[in-house]
C-alpha cells in the first residue's frame, strides 16, 4: 500500500510539528531547558564545567522531555528536529566558523606580540601600564573577536610584563578581562555580536553601529580607574623580566590591523559578515607570507601522522567552535520545544501580566532575564542563546527594535560572562597565571573571588544598560518594515 504525502513527508523530516502535549503542561516542556540550566550551574559549582560537558547536559535534558512528553514520541522526535533546524542556530554556527579562522590567522601573524610591542617601547609603569592593556586588550579582542582567546593571549604576555613594571597583580588581571569583554560586546565577528544579532533576526553591522556608545560610555571610565589605581604598593620591577618579556614582542604584528581594519570596515558598510571575513583572511595570508610571519603550513597543512590529518590556523578556527556549535543547535531545539509546549506563552502571559503596558517593565524584566541567565549558566554564548526567545518574544510583543534587544542582551551577556569568579573566562585566565608562574616564579597569582569587583568595563556595561532600560535612553522602536522609531507605532 502507497503511503499518505503525510506519511512520506514525515518519514523525510518534512512533516514540521505545531504543538506538543507534556506532562504537568508548560512545565514539561521546560524540563529540557531547565535541566540544562541546572546541570550547567553544578559543573560550574564544582569546577568541572567545560562545552562538551554542556552538551551532554543538552542531550540529557532533551531525552529527559521525551518521558514528560504526551503526544507521540515520534512527534516530539520531529518537534526536536524541526528546533535543530531552525536557520538562528545554523547562521550564528556558520559565522563562528569564519570568524574562528580569521582570528587565528591573525594570531598567526603576530597581532598580540605587535600589540605587546606597543606596551614596551612606550615604557609606561604601574597604572599606566595597567590602562594600555586594558586598551590593548580592548583593540586585540575586537580585531579576533574573541575574549577567551584575549584573556588566555594576554595573561600569557601582558600579565608578566605588567608585574615586572610595577603594576597592581589585581587589577592588572581585571584589566585584561576588562579589555576582553570590550571586543566580546563591540567586535562584529565576535560570538556573542553574532548570537545576539542572530537571534533577534538583526544584521551585524546595523548591531555594532547602535552599541557603540553603550561601549564607549563604559570603556572610559574603566580606563580612568585603571590608570588611577592600577599601580602596585611595592615595586616590583624587574631588569631581568623586562628584558625577558620584551624578546616576546615583534612590532611586525601590528601589520595585522590593515586585514582588522577590513573587515570592520566592510562589516560596517553593509557586506554581509560572512563576506568581510573572507577578505580579511584573504588580506591577512598574503601579508603572513610576504613579511615572514609565519608560513604557508602555519596556516594550513597536511600531516598524515596527525590524527586530525588537516592541521593549521584555519583549522584551529573551525575546531575550536565545534562543541559550540553543537551547543547552540541543542539549545535552539530546546527554546523551540518551548514554544511547541505553551511554556513561552506561559512565561509570556505572566510577564505582561507585570508588564501592563509599560515598556519600562518590559525592559527591565529583558535585563533580569539576561542576567538570571548569565548568573547560571558559566559560557556566556550557552547563556546569551538560552535567553535570547525570552528576549526576542518579549520585545516583539512591544515592539521594541532588533537593535534594542540584541544590544540589551549582549552586553549582559558579554559583561557578566567575565565578572563572576566561576565563570569560564576568569577561570581560564586563572588557570593560565597559574601555568605562567611555572615559567616565572616570581610572577604572583590571582584569585578569582579576588578579581571579580574591578572588571571595571563589566560593570559599567550593566549599570550603563540598566540605566537605559529605566530610563529609555536610546529605546528604539521598531516599525512594520523594521526601521527604527523614537515614537511606539500605534497598531
Amino acid at each position: 500500500m502507497e503511503k499518505s504525502n503525510e506519511e512520506l513527508a514525515r518519514a523525510v523530516g518534512n512533516s514540521r510539528v505545531q504543538k506538543l502535549e507534556f506532562r504537568t503542561g508548560a512545565f514539561g516542556a521546560a524540563v529540557p531547558l531547565l535541566f540544562f540550566v541546572i546541570w550547567a550551574i553544578t559543573t560550574s559549582v564544582l569546577q568541572m564545567s567545560s562545552e562538551i560537558g554542556l552538551v551532554m547536559g543538552a542531550v540529557i535534558g532533551l531525552t529527559l522531555g521525551l518521558f514528560f512528553c504526551k503526544s507521540k514520541w515520534e512527534d516530539y522526535a520531529q518537534g526536536l528536529f524541526d528546533g535543530l533546524a531552525q536557520p538562528i542556530g545554523v547562521i550564528a554556527m556558520v559565522a563562528w566558523f569564519y570568524a574562528g579562522m580569521f582570528s587565528q590567522v591573525l594570531q598567526v601573524g603576530g597581532l598580540v606580540e605587535g600589540l605587546v610591542w606597543i606596551g614596551a617601547v612606550t615604557g609606561l609603569t604601574g597604572g599606566l601600564f595597567v590602562a594600555l592593556t586594558f586598551l590593548l586588550a580592548a583593540t586585540f579582542s575586537t580585531a579576533v573577536g574573541t575574549g577567551y582567546g584575549t584573556t588566555v593571549a594576554f595573561c600569557t604576555l601582558m600579565y608578566p610584563a605588567g608585574i615586572a613594571v610595577e603594576a597592581d597583580p589585581v587589577m592588572l588581571f581585571a584589566a585584561i578581562l576588562a579589555g576582553a569583554v570590550f571586543g566580546d560586546n563591540l567586535a562584529p565577528v565576535s560570538d556573542t555580536t553574532i548570537v545576539s544579532a542572530t537571534t533577534q533576526d538583526a544584521d551585524v553591522p546595523g548591531v555594532v553601529r547602535s552599541r557603540f556608545k553603550y561601549s564607549i560610555l563604559a570603556a572610559v571610565p574603566a580606563a580612568i580607574l585603571f590608570a588611577v589605581f592600577g599601580g602596585g604598593e611595592a615595586a616590583h620591577t624587574n631588569e631581568a623580566a623586562i628584558a625577558e618579556m620584551s624578546g616576546s614582542t615583534n612590532p611586525a604584528g601590528l601589520v595585522m590591523l590593515i586585514p582588522f581594519a577590513v573587515v570592520l570596515i566592510l562589516a560596517l558598510s553593509g557586506q554581509h559578515l560572512i563576506t568581510s571575513l573572507t577578505w580579511g583572511i584573504v588580506s591577512a595570508v598574503p601579508l603572513i607570507l610576504l613579511m615572514n610571519l609565519g608560513t604557508l603550513g602555519d596556516i594550513i597543512r597536511f600531516n598524515p601522522e596527525s590524527d586530525a590529518v588537516v592541521e593549521g590556523a584555519l583549522i584551529s578556527g573551525i575546531s575550536g567552535y565545534i562543541n559550540m556549535a553543537i551547543l547552540i543547535l541543542l539549545i535552539v531545539a530546546a527554546a523551540h520545544l518551548l514554544r511547541l509546549g505553551g511554556t513561552m506563552e506561559a512565561v509570556m502571559s505572566g510577564l505582561v501580566k507585570w508588564v501592563k503596558s509599560s515598556i519600562r517593565r518590559a525592559e527591565l524584566s529583558i535585563w533580569g532575564i539576561v542576567a538570571l541567565m548569565n548568573s547560571a549558566i558559566t559560557i556566556n554564548t550557552a547563556a546569551e542563546i538560552a535567553a535570547a526567545p525570552f528576549v526576542k518574544e518579549l520585545g516583539e510583543k512591544y515592539q521594541i527594535h532588533r537593535y534594542r534587544r540584541a544590544n540589551m542582551l549582549d552586553a549582559l551577556t558579554s559583561a557578566l560572562g567575565y565578572i563572576f569568579p566561576w565563570g569560564a573566562p576568569v577561570l581560564l585566565g586563572w588557570s593560565t597565571i597559574k601555568m605562567m608562574q611555572e615559567q616565572y616564579d616570581w610572577l604572583p597569582v590571582v584569585e578569582p573571588t579576588a578579581v571579580f569587583p574591578f572588571v571595571f568595563q563589566g560593570w559599567f556595561l550593566v549599570i550603563v544598560m540598566f540605566i537605559a532600560a529605566i530610563t529609555g535612553w536610546g529605546l528604539r522602536y521598531e516599525g512594520k518594515r523594521g526601521e527604527e522609531l523614537k515614537e511606539r507605532p500605534r497598531d
